[in-house]
């Protein structure tokens, strides 16, 4: 068992925009500890957003990530045999990480040529509310909303 509870870590700001949640981003958008690269995919996107949407590239951005952090997730408890899917709140660290991969992962799934601009079409279609990982949101919350029967085997 350990001693004591991890030390957090905290993440440094990025260059550009002066922000940890995007260097948070940036951390996990990149493959192999090519980081430069990363940088690199991440502010382009951010100019093809801000050019087709004419505002801000970040603020859509970071609407994106809100439209996409689940409120609720259903975790399975195992009660007498049988295997319940107990609806509980999302901790907000868990909430901003869960948003991100999912950003990531489905921008990586689209059809389009680079990387930036998979990433940029998602946040645009994010931003509006839809796109899949929007999609997997309202999933999780429907699942959640389904068993709400059984949240009294909160933990």
């Amino acid at each position: 068992m350990r001693k004591g509870k991890a030390k957090k870590r905290y993440i440094m700001p990025d260059p550009k925009y002066n922000n940890t949640l995007a260097a948070k981003f940036i951390n996990c958008l990149m493959k192999e500890g090519k980081k430069n690269l990363a940088y690199k995919i991440f502010y382009d996107s951010i100019e093809i957003v801000s050019e087709k949407t004419n505002e801000k590239g970040l603020d859509i951005w970071k609407k994106a990530l809100n439209n996409i952090m689940p409120h609720v997730e259903v975790k399975k408890k195992r009660i007498g045999g049988a295997t319940f899917q107990v609806p509980i709140e999302v901790r907000p660290e868990r909430k901003i990480s869960l948003g991100i991969k999912w950003l990531i992962y489905y921008s990586r799934l689209r059809s389009e040529n680079t990387m930036k601009e998979k990433l940029a079409n998602e946040i645009i279609s994010a931003s509006k509310g839809d796109g899949n990982a929007v999609k997997k949101k309202t999933d999780i919350h429907k699942m959640a909303e389904s068993n709400k029967a059984f949240s009294h085997f909160r933990f």
